[in-house]
């Protein structure tokens, strides 16, 4: 008699799908989240005023934007197996150096977060091109934060609570957690993703490939759409804690609203149905004008502190829903032969709201209090708005094919 064996994978593991790219997000989440509400703290806390913590935010962003468009170089060298572990290694680092008492490695600690985050985003992205088919990008963006929910809620406010009790907790939290990134990463078995074609020549240089990002209009307004979300993100993460702070209502306010916005990424699925719905276009534009208009209302009625945290809170509802649609117009437009090179400049949108955000708001901060920073974003949001009105209206609806075959 046989007896039926369980299959062996002697070449590979099975094919990564929606599921394996969302858990490593999820705990990627867990680092980030930990450390979201608290970061902005402890850079306050060692440099003292808000001018000098948005000075360290703005290093901290153009090192991050260095590093992140040469990851596409250092893969021609490095597998991308490796740069992947080295994402959790560089967390690793920022942890030790956040839990010391020198403002300066502080700020070293903010530095190597940056380029671990930078790095994990371009290889996940360039993992997901590879393995993700295109008419299913939505759903893996709708389920990788769905996934990410239950950090992002909780780790904003635990982190800030953990921090006051004891000041080493939150990152050793969040250490812990990119530990099991990497362990997890390995486990899946991921390799260097798929080799699209054998290399014929030398390494381009990494600046090389921004030409042909900038000859395709769809992937400009891809990157715009998630440049000005993420700015938004930044001064909601940033400088709404520095306003209840100033308003007087605490250090704690802002973290708790930052836990319950990410809250809503538990909506995702029901977002990605309107958008589904809607059309892409459509949905991006109604977040933009929506997010906009709450900032603004937010920056007018500033008197009020109370009322401009709430309205602040409501716009990230619109931010929320531009994670899940705001990328789509770049990742649809990426040729497959161009995927780790457009995943790094698409990372770039993190770096690049990590420098524009903090040298605007000192800027404004010269000259004007906090919650001007707000109606400025009002301002950007309302310029992503009219520029999402020359999206295609049916940006994202399925190809048609010959009939039997799916769309590619």
């Amino acid at each position: 008699m046989i007896t039926p064996r369980s299959p062996l994978y002697l070449s590979h593991a099975p094919t990564p799908n929606v599921t394996h790219f969302a858990l490593l997000a999820a705990i990627e989440a867990g680092v980030r989240g930990c450390l979201l509400s608290t970061m902005p703290l402890v850079i306050l806390r060692g440099f003292g005023s808000e001018q000098a913590s948005s000075l360290i935010y703005f290093c901290a962003g153009l090192v991050s934007l260095v590093a992140g468009l040469m990851v596409p170089f250092a893969s021609r060298f490095i597998p991308r197996r490796w740069l992947f572990t080295a994402a959790s290694g560089l967390y690793l680092c920022g942890m030790a150096l956040a839990i010391s008492g020198v403002p300066v490695l502080k700020a070293g600690a903010l530095m190597l977060n940056a380029i671990g985050t930078v790095t994990f985003t371009v290889c996940l992205s360039a993992y997901v091109l590879d393995y993700i088919d295109r008419q299913d990008l939505g759903r893996n963006e709708s389920t990788r934060m769905l996934f990410s929910a239950l950090p992002w809620t909780i780790g904003p406010a635990s982190g800030v609570f953990l921090y006051d009790w004891w000041a080493p907790a939150p990152f050793l939290l969040a250490g812990f957690f990119a530990c099991l990134l990497c362990g997890v990463f390995w486990w899946l078995r991921l390799g260097n993703g798929k080799q699209i074609q054998r290399a014929r020549g030398p390494a381009p240089n990494p600046l090389a490939y921004l030409a042909r990002f900038f000859a395709q209009p769809r992937l400009i307004a891809g990157w715009l759409f998630a440049s000005i979300r993420s700015c938004g993100w930044w001064v909601y993460i940033v400088y709404l804690p520095y306003f209840c702070i100033d308003a007087g209502l605490g250090n704690k306010v802002a973290g708790v609203a930052a836990s319950a916005s990410n809250g809503f990424l538990l909506l995702t699925p029901l977002m990605l149905r309107l958008v589904l719905r809607w059309s892409v276009r459509r949905a991006i534009r109604i977040s933009f004008a929506m997010t906009s208009a709450l900032f603004l209302a937010g920056f007018a009625l500033s008197a009020l502190p109370w009322a401009t945290v709430a309205l602040l809170f409501l716009a990230s509802i619109g931010l929320v829903m531009l994670d899940v649609c705001g990328g789509l117009p770049f990742l649809m437009a990426v040729k497959p032969s161009e995927r780790t090179e457009m995943a790094a400049v698409y990372s770039s949108f993190r770096d690049v709201s990590g420098i524009t955000t903090p040298a605007i708001g000192s800027a404004v901060l010269a000259v004007a209090p906090i919650a001007a920073i707000f109606g400025v974003m009002a301002a950007g949001l309302a310029a992503a708005w009219a520029i999402a009105g020359r999206l295609h209206p049916r940006l994202g609806d399925p190809r048609p094919g010959p009939a039997g075959t799916e769309p590619p």
